[in-house]
């Protein structure tokens, strides 16, 4: 009976299967320090809206916050140096998890953002870059008005056969792009002497005083000036409407070239008033935030991202115009 009974119990554990233990896997366990977009706050000290193309980038920041959740303390700075910084400052205070900043000017900024970093808050540059040592900024989005001013400046060797005299519409004084659109244009017409610059005013990067400066031009100069160069589309506007009342053709008589691409320059194009337009992005708010969280949760990014552009003729303005957001 005992030998029975041991041959039983034998049957029942050879017959009895375990179920196999689950493989296992390299899937990490969810990182509570990682943070997603509607756990950030990001404080953005914004120049003003001195142009079309400024109104257009802060409806890009402020729609793409909406659209992801992230709490956005915005602060316009009425093209004041001293309200960014004291925008800046505000943030600090508030600790903020990142700061986005598009300085109205280069210099002057290295002890505020030194103020920002010792308090642990990352610094991206947005649209324009500041005079300060790399390590007080984290990364720089936006474009390079190096190229930008060499891209015009071929454009207008093109319509001018290589020779005439060009007047300059230069931005806001002291800042990126003024100073690089600037030189990036300048680079490419010293190769032609024939082509010469008899005048270079700041128009401030705004459509009035744009009009307002090739006024003035125009009664110094007159029929000397066979184009206009301006940094950007708001002030060859404005030049266009003083080119207009001065009894001459914008376009024709007096060619002009300007920068970044605004839907009035793609109608001016159409109008056959201006011949073409380089193209600065101002939609730069998904890129923006996309970097920002990255700062954030600490992963690597490259110092400089730039932003992707074309140039634009009157060829294919009408075309394209409708596609425009800004």
């Amino acid at each position: 009976m005992v030998l029975t009974a041991l041959l039983f119990n034998l049957l029942l554990i050879g017959c009895t299967t375990t179920s196999p233990s689950p493989p296992a896997t390299n899937t990490p366990e969810p990182d509570d320090d990682v943070k997603t977009y509607d756990e950030i706050v990001v404080g953005y000290s914004q120049i003003g809206a001195e142009s079309n193309w400024r109104t257009g980038n802060t409806a890009s920041i402020m729609e793409t916050a909406e659209s992801l959740g992230v709490e956005l303390i915005f602060a316009d700075g009425q093209q004041r140096q001293e309200n960014q910084i004291r925008a800046i400052r505000t943030f600090i205070a508030q600790q903020v998890d990142v700061i986005g900043v598009s300085p109205v000017v280069e210099d002057g900024w290295e002890s505020v953002f030194q103020e920002a970093k010792d308090a642990g808050i990352p610094i991206i540059l947005v649209d324009r870059r500041a005079n300060v040592p790399e390590d007080l900024y984290t990364a720089y989005l936006g474009s390079d008005f190096m190229e930008e001013g060499r891209n015009a400046a071929r454009v207008m060797v093109d319509l001018l056969e290589g020779q005439g005299k060009i007047v300059e519409l230069v931005g806001t004084v002291g800042s990126a792009p003024a100073i690089d659109r600037a030189a990036g244009f300048r680079e490419i017409i010293q190769e032609h002497p024939d082509m010469q610059i008899i005048a270079s005013q700041s128009g401030d990067f705004t459509r009035a005083r744009g009009e307002e400066v090739m006024a003035d031009l125009l009664q110094i100069y007159g029929d000397q000036i066979d184009a206009v160069y301006a940094h950007n589309d708001d002030m060859a506007i404005g030049a266009i409407k003083a080119i207009e009342d001065y009894g001459i053709r914008p376009g024709q008589d007096i060619k002009i070239v300007s920068i970044d691409a605004i839907r009035d320059a793609f109608q001016a194009m159409i109008d056959g008033k201006l011949n073409a337009t380089i193209e600065c992005n101002p939609l730069l708010g998904p890129q923006f935030f996309d970097l920002a969280l990255k700062v954030v949760n600490g992963e690597p990014v490259p110092k400089w991202i730039p932003s992707e552009e074309g140039i634009f003729f009157p060829e294919n303005a009408a075309e394209i115009m409708p596609s425009r957001r800004y």
